[in-house]
């Protein structure tokens, strides 16, 4: 389709991409297929513009609040009869480089010596034994994280949970100046190479063969999440209403706050629900964008997403989300990685709607200030879910900003003997060569920075209200 679009010169470009990328050896032919799709759609300039007059704000029909949903089935057998129609589906393909380690970022110690991963299997465990279901697990790598994971989940061998893993795509990085793959110019290592959003669920659940063998076990639905958002956890509340209301697709939204004012939003637009992004906000319109007034929920990217629907539309070649430009730079070559997103989908699916959850369903770990949350007394676990503290009054989390010292897991968890009691704190800056002791209790808004070669060592026990320090005198 796109194609015909094209002017000669973009043709031609076309064309050249597509006998180098026939050369690749690495990739199967959907992906190959499914990469060049991408790139012609690009090319043809087929960018989704909104007209900023068409949208309206969704309507209580479309993005329905939490608590009018029905309540869920309280007898056990009904439970699990919803719950056999549930897989439950994690992105896996992030690596913890950001927090300063080396393979998934799911492998992270969240809590107690647990990572993100036992986390999520303990929640399913405790499902599929209290009910007598068979909710599966399945977790999409990339393949900066395939390997690795495949050895990690060997260790839940003995667990009641049937656990799949299947690869998302591998795409050529495309090289700016000559649109030609950096693979084909003998970058064949993992540089070449980049997994294109999280938009590729859906084909690579079809591909993978995963999703017929789920429709085959009479699953209907799939719960997909970031696998670093403790908050995702299954709820039946929804689970139950899509079953009942029929809903393809449904997008948790959440309200939005200051802190998340560049998430995408839920809008109506020409009759159908759809995600609109900053990327695609006219620039005069992006200061409204980022208003909590006019737009006031955001995406949490938890997903639940009807599968007979998905196979529906990928073989129809119906999920033409929108194209994320990711520009890179590799070794001095200027590079251009194609994404698209997962809740850009919406559009295309049938009586689509957002749910507007709890904050408590959002609660990504992205640096060491939110570890330093959920490592807290803010939380504490139950059968692998994080449940917040009910002795916090102010229902916001608290405000934390944490200097590169903290930045890396390792050099965070060195600088607290213990995690601090932030139960009454509204707002902490660290920064400088800080070390706390054990017992420390923090309260109000407290700063602790010390100036440049200062060791400040916060004493074991010290409770620190509403303080600026700055050296050991102000301790």
């Amino acid at each position: 389709m796109a194609a015909a679009t094209l002017s000669p010169a973009d043709t031609e470009k076309l064309s050249k991409l597509k006998s180098a990328v026939a050369e690749l050896s690495q990739i199967s032919e959907n992906e190959k297929n499914g990469f060049i799709n991408l790139v012609a759609r690009s090319l043809s300039g087929e960018a989704q513009h909104v007209e900023w007059s068409k949208i309206a704000t969704p309507t209580d029909e479309v993005v329905v609040p939490y608590d009018s949903l029905a309540p869920s089935p309280q007898d056990s057998s009904e439970i699990k009869k919803l719950l056999d129609k549930l897989a439950v589906l994690k992105l896996n393909g992030g690596l913890g480089t950001t927090m300063g380690c080396t393979g998934p970022k799911s492998v992270i110690e969240v809590r107690d010596g647990l990572t993100f991963l036992d986390l999520i299997v303990k929640q399913i465990e405790n499902l599929n034994s209290t009910y007598g279901s068979n909710v599966p697990l399945l977790l999409m790598n990339s393949f900066n994280t395939h390997d690795d994971t495949l050895k990690i989940v060997e260790k839940y061998k003995s667990s009641n949970i049937e656990i799949h893993t299947f690869n998302q795509s591998q795409y050529p990085r495309l090289v700016v100046d000559d649109y030609l793959p950096l693979p084909s110019k003998g970058k064949t290592g993992k540089d070449g190479w980049y997994p294109p959003g999280h938009g590729d669920v859906f084909a690579s659940l079809l591909n993978s063969g995963k999703l017929d063998a789920l429709l085959l076990q009479g699953k209907e639905y799939v719960f997909a999440a970031n696998s670093d958002n403790l908050g995702a956890i299954v709820d039946l509340k929804i689970l139950n209403h899509l079953v009942q209301k029929k809903n393809e697709y449904c997008m948790e939204v959440t309200p939005k706050t200051l802190a998340d004012v560049k998430g995408g939003t839920l809008i109506s637009y020409e009759g159908r629900v759809q995600l609109l992004e900053i990327a695609q906000v006219p620039n005069e319109h992006v200061n409204e964008f980022k208003s909590i007034e006019k737009f006031k929920i955001f995406n949490t990217n938890n997903l639940w997403v009807n599968l007979n629907a998905i196979k529906r539309l990928i073989e129809a070649d119906a999920l033409k989300m929108e194209i994320i430009p990711n520009p890179k730079e590799v070794d001095g070559v200027k590079v251009l990685q194609l994404e698209t997103a997962a809740g850009a989908a919406i559009r295309f699916f049938d009586n689509a709607i957002g749910i507007n959850v709890p904050r408590s369903r959002f609660l990504p770990v992205k640096a060491t200030s939110d570890l330093l949350l959920v490592q807290s007394d803010l939380y504490t676990l139950q059968d692998g879910s994080v449940i917040r503290n009910p002795a916090r009054a102010n229902p916001a989390n608290p405000a934390i900003e944490l200097g590169p010292e903290f930045k890396k897991v390792g050099d965070f968890l060195n600088r607290f003997k213990s995690i601090p009691s932030i139960v009454e704190l509204d707002n902490l800056k660290v920064a400088g060569d800080v070390w706390f002791g054990a017992g420390v209790t923090l309260k109000g808004k407290v700063s602790i920075v010390a100036k440049d070669g200062v060791k400040l060592e916060v004493p074991d026990g010290a409770k620190i209200e509403n303080k600026e320090i700055n050296g050991p005198d102000d301790l």
